[in-house]
């Protein structure tokens, strides 16, 4: 998605009601009750350093990470050294290392989780995810939002298969399936734009990134994609216009694509 490009301000409950998911618009006064301002921390995150190993046996996290700003965070599989999670500003991670609901029965190959850019995060201590889920019934049903996202993300990574047009569409279909539940997308024109690297992209589909440029050219051909025309100096930021069309080609079959030169 777009970037915040803030950096978190002084009054950290603030900022998650305004900014994150699970928090947001919930009343403060209420939430000044289990968010204590000395648990809160802020934390900046840099790119390209690992945050923790995720999955790994009889380890927990102690706290639950709230990306306020800025990012991409990714989770990197070890064995394949693929990406199987995409976090934006909005969103939470750490939720599936927390030994507490869900995270008690979530198991799967230790996973590297790092910042790929500069991340602003507020770490909530675990008794207070705990506490919240208890008594809160709306923070409860976004907190299980947030798992299920996860699942269906890997889902729609399941779908890429090995032809570049579908497997770039499942990504970008599983990443605007998850915004627009978290409620970040799309902008006001119904477009949605997300900071997303050719990397990225290729480690998460297991294509090189020739090939992955290539298929972007071709959707921008066809008005899937539409070209950044604002001074976007990294070059990573993708612009979906026409989603529908995109879920055409995620759910084609290789004939059914007739922009893709290869066969």
């Amino acid at each position: 998605m777009a970037k915040a490009a803030k950096k978190p301000q002084n009054n950290l409950l603030k900022l998650l009601v305004q900014s994150n998911y699970l928090f947001r618009e919930l009343d403060e006064n209420q939430l000044a009750d289990y968010l204590i301002p000395d648990s809160l921390k802020a934390e900046k995150l840099f790119s390209n350093r690992p945050i923790y190993t995720a999955f790994l046996p009889d380890e927990s996290l102690e706290v639950l990470y709230a990306i306020v700003s800025e990012g991409l965070v990714i989770i990197r599989s070890t064995p394949l050294d693929r990406i199987i999670a995409i976090n934006y500003p909005g969103s939470c991670f750490g939720m599936r290392n927390l030994a507490f609901s869900y995270g008690l029965a979530s198991k799967a190959f230790p996973s590297l989780v790092e910042a790929y850019k500069t991340t602003h995060v507020v770490k909530i201590p675990l008794a207070t995810v705990a506490k919240l889920y208890e008594e809160s019934e709306i923070f409860r049903s976004r907190y299980k939002m947030l798992f299920e996202l996860r699942e269906k993300f890997q889902y729609h990574l399941l779908n890429c298969s090995s032809y570049p047009p579908q497997a770039v569409a499942a990504l970008l279909r599983a990443l605007i399936y998850q915004e627009r539940a978290l409620g970040n997308q799309p902008n006001p024109e119904q477009v949605y734009i997300f900071d997303l690297p050719i990397d990225v992209i290729a480690r998460a589909c297991q294509l090189n990134q020739r090939t992955v440029e290539q298929v972007l050219k071709g959707m921008q051909q066809i008005g899937l994609l539409e070209p950044v025309t604002n001074k976007d100096l990294s070059g990573d930021t993708i612009q979906v216009i026409d989603p529908e069309g995109l879920k055409e080609v995620y759910s084609a079959t290789r004939d059914k694509v007739s922009w893709w030169p290869l066969r």
